[in-house]
């Protein structure tokens, strides 16, 4: 089943936002003996011996992290993006205080959730959450609209104690530096997940969360950033110990050191190739974005030019719904996300059959593709939603498409095809 997984990837065109390629550097890390090994606590305070490389590895991997997005404390240890914004919640909040998030519709992620919706934040950690005002047309936060709420909940004694950026359908750079000041006045922690955009905020073209005002910023590694699955905390030095402790002992034991080593890697090639690679895959969600939109779907956020990130939102609802869309393109090899849109919960639909899906094309360009193959991509998308072609038959002609992209771009070296499988026998 591994291997007939790879043989399918090969064959078809991956558009899931929250996934990437790594290269062949990172994916040999991920074989080494550091995943066998434990390396519990901070460099030079471990509580396992035998750590001596472990630890040299690690100090530079968080040297990488620092310079790569310009911050002054870096912890490469959380496992995924919800430890990271678990260990954010742990240090700077307590159980029963608000956090302002994005709804789930609104582009919110589910680590940013109510406990009645098992998300993270009310689930595990105990805040209650507030959800910031939607502009659904510019497809952000309502700037106006969040500041006024925020004082109306300090009338009733429920001011915030922390805010919470980013999310997971993320079309355009959050109001950070035109709420900052605001949020910092009423003493509320500032957090910035990036866990989609990382990549983009390392290549300079997205938008600088630490320099507009965010006090920290959490990530997952393995998104627009393409590394191996991981999480990262960065933020300024005043708030490193509170970080370090929340990591270790609070949210972690061994931290997946084979996954720190590809962290490491992962920092060295978004430093060499990141600003390429971002200024690409801004370039090809642009194009794929209105290639969609002119045979005749509703691609959300037009108003802003569609997309200023990684990911276009569709509303396809004129066709079907976002279950049932998924379902037809994954069986034409094109891989999807149903996706909940603004307006979706007030209609009464929910994440099975929600009114959207999401693409994104983090992927595709680390596969070296371009603007010219994204109109083909809409293309095979507009057969099977709209001209309703048989999605069987199609996955032949995506295949045609894919011989030519079988190799990871914007890395050290390339010789091992993108989805190859590695055999240790």
């Amino acid at each position: 089943m591994l291997k007939d997984h790879h043989k399918w990837f090969e064959n078809s065109i991956p558009l899931i936002a929250s996934e990437n390629i790594p290269s062949p550097a990172v994916r040999e890390a991920i074989v080494s003996d550091f995943g066998n090994r434990y390396a519990e606590g901070w460099p030079g305070e471990r509580v396992y011996a035998g750590c001596v490389y472990i630890d040299k590895v690690e100090v530079e991997c968080m040297s990488l992290a620092k310079k790569l997005f310009k911050a002054e404390f870096a912890d490469v240890r959380p496992i995924s993006g919800v430890i990271a914004n678990l260990v954010i919640y742990s240090a700077f909040s307590n159980p029963g205080d608000i956090m302002l998030a994005p709804s789930i519709p609104a582009g919110g992620h589910i680590s940013h959730g109510k406990k009645e919706h098992f998300g993270t934040a009310g689930l595990v950690h105990g805040l209650e959450i507030e959800f910031y005002p939607f502009d659904a047309e510019e497809m952000t936060i309502d700037v106006d609209k969040t500041k006024k709420k925020v004082e109306e909940l300090k009338t009733v004694g429920r001011l915030p104690k922390m805010a919470m950026f980013g999310g997971s359908l993320f079309l355009f750079p959050h109001p950070v530096k035109e709420l900052a000041d605001f949020f910092k006045s009423y003493n509320m922690h500032i957090n910035y997940d990036a866990a989609h955009v990382a990549g983009l905020i390392a290549g300079n073209q997205f938008q600088d969360p630490l320099r507009e005002g965010a006090d920290t910023m959490t990530m997952s590694t393995h998104k627009t950033l393409f590394g191996p699955q991981g999480g990262l905390v960065l933020g300024f030095e005043k708030y490193g110990d509170a970080i370090k402790k929340a990591t270790f002992p609070g949210l972690t034991s061994s931290h997946h050191i084979h996954h720190m080593a590809a962290k490491a890697i992962t920092f060295a090639e978004a430093l060499e190739f990141g600003k390429d690679y971002a200024k690409q895959v801004i370039k090809n969600a642009k194009a794929l974005a209105e290639a969609l939109n002119e045979f005749g779907f509703k691609v959300l956020g037009e108003k802003r030019g569609y997309t200023k990130s990684h990911q276009i939102a569709v509303n396809v609802l004129d066709y079907s719904d976002g279950g049932k869309v998924e379902v037809d393109l994954e069986k034409a090899n094109i891989i999807v996300n149903r996706q909940l849109i603004p307006g979706d919960i007030k209609a009464g639909r929910n994440y099975f059959h929600p009114g959207g899906i999401r693409l994104g094309v983090s992927e595709i360009t680390r596969l070296g593709m371009k603007e010219s193959e994204m109109k083909e991509i809409a293309s095979f998308i507009k057969k099977v939603i709209i001209d309703k072609k048989n999605p069987k038959k199609l996955a032949s002609n995506v295949k045609s498409f894919r011989k030519n992209y079988q190799k990871v771009h914007y890395c050290f070296d390339n010789k091992l095809g993108a989805y190859e499988y590695v055999k240790l026998r």
